[in-house]
């Protein structure tokens, strides 16, 4: 999620943090009603609203949801309808798009609509481990985004600052910072943590419950919970196998439009106990569900035991085995992708945290090149390889500008360079002088290779 600037107050700015988080353009009508709720939300921290459900059959609200779900694709979900199925309009379908979204509205008005099952698939993770996400159907994700555009601006108000992932205006770069900012004020014990399945370990009732503080539409509720408990569909991998329905009991599902609203609600509380808590002294940042919390040395083991039992209360555990209690001081950490440790400044007393693109960061760049530069590419036209590495490139070096990756950055472009010419020389049937006829400064020039090494940049404000 790009980031935005903060906005001071709860009306400056607003729309400008929805156009960023939307990354689409917001009508004004939709940007009036959301500063309304937020302003409501902020004046009055146990104000609970109602009439919300009426919201999400208005075509203005139906066409920003649709557009949302449109920019972050996805594959279909049990009925097999894919996004381009609305959203492209083909010759003599003229009107296809706004007759869809007008048949959906009138199913939302007269309360016809009913969510579907919830396709499970499943991805690998780096540990060679499977992570299952569950896929909602086109209409189910366009619904829910105008469920998001409606209650994101009244949780919003509510949310702790130390959170960073899923919300306007903030991103993983802050999320640094505050963890660079608060090991330089003597926070050196560090609780890396790990939940175990959080999305789908998540207790609907204490969940609804939280909801409810906020939301007293009874529509609004009962839609919610239609969505935490739609049928999970998991569908066979081989020849002969029968497609299996199983109630969902509990959480909700990673890959719902909703979901990571819900889940951030979830454990705002965890983030006000530990941050809130002044006898504490401690300070936590927040990422969907990662988070790390940094306290004085000799505080570190009470505080992780205190955590637990929070989480054990609500129905979360922590992953024992990635769970750490470290000393930043003797031992480094990895978050989000980025590699945090502490540094001694050369002939000097004092030290720094230090901040680089992590190794496993880097070998994931590594591999995905080599997908892309090899034998079975070749035939491929060079205009779109390359178009394809320097996207690549960009997402990569945008993401992991923060801190001091400049080192990093330039033993990656000589590896990328060097993977680029040699692709190219076989390509060309391997001509001689080949340092010279793809030198480093020809594959920027003439080929248009994205430079990816680049110093480090400003830090941005903390929040």
């Amino acid at each position: 999620m790009r980031a935005a600037q903060n906005s001071e107050g709860p009306g400056d700015g607003w729309e400008d943090l929805i156009n960023e988080w939307t990354r689409i353009i917001t009508p004004e009508k939709v940007r009036k009603l959301q500063r309304a709720l937020y302003q409501k939300a902020k004046a009055e921290p146990k104000y609970r609203f109602w009439s919300l459900y009426g919201e999400l059959s208005r075509m203005d609200i139906l066409q920003t949801a649709l557009g949302m779900v449109a920019r972050n694709g996805g594959c279909a979900g049990v009925d097999g309808m894919e996004i381009e199925d609305v959203v492209f309009e083909k010759e003599g379908e003229e009107g296809k798009t706004e007759a869809w979204l007008k048949a959906l509205g009138e199913e939302l008005k007269d309360k016809r609509y009913r969510p579907e099952a919830v396709l499970r698939v499943y991805i690998p993770k780096a540990d060679g481990k499977l992570r299952p996400l569950g896929i909602p159907t086109v209409k189910d994700r366009v619904v829910q985004a105008a469920a998001v555009l409606v209650l994101m601006p009244i949780f919003e108000a509510d949310m702790h600052e130390h959170s960073y992932a899923y919300r306007p205006g903030r991103n993983a770069h802050q999320a640094m910072e505050a963890i660079r900012a608060g090991i330089e004020t003597g926070h050196f014990e560090i609780i890396d943590a790990d939940l175990s399945g959080y999305f789908d370990t998540i207790p609907h009732r204490t969940l609804m419950r939280l909801v409810a503080r906020r939301v007293s539409d009874g529509s609004m509720l009962k839609l919610i919970r239609a969505w935490l408990r739609a049928p999970i569909e998991e569908r066979p991998t081989g020849k002969g196998g029968q497609r299996r329905r199983k109630t969902n009991r509990q959480g909700t599902p990673q890959g719902g439009v909703v979901s990571p609203l819900l889940a951030n609600l979830y454990l705002d509380r965890l983030d006000k106990e530990v941050n809130d808590r002044k006898e504490l002294k401690a300070r936590m940042v927040r990422y969907a569900d990662d988070f790390v919390i940094l306290s004085h040395p000799g505080q570190g083991q009470a505080l992780l035991e205190r955590v637990k039992r929070w989480l054990s209360a609500r129905g979360l555990t922590l992953n024992e085995k990635k769970t750490r209690l470290v000393d930043i001081r003797k031992e480094g950490i990895k978050f989000l992708g980025f590699s945090v440790s502490w540094r001694r400044r050369r002939r000097q007393w004092y030290g720094y945290t230090h901040v680089e693109p992590h190794s496993k960061s880097q070998q994931k760049l590594k591999d995905s090149v080599k997908e892309l530069l090899n034998h079975w590419t070749e035939g491929r036209p060079e205009e779109e390889i390359i178009r394809a590495l320097n996207r690549k490139l960009k997402g990569w070096k945008a993401y992991f500008r923060y801190g001091h990756p400049s080192h990093v950055m330039g033993k990656l472009e000589y590896y990328l360079q060097d993977k680029l010419r040699r692709w190219l020389w076989k390509r060309h049937g391997k001509p001689a002088g080949m340092y010279k006829r793809y030198s480093n400064n020809d594959l920027r020039q003439k080929w248009g290779l994205y430079p990816l090494a680049w110093g480090g940049t400003a830090r941005p404000k903390a929040t």
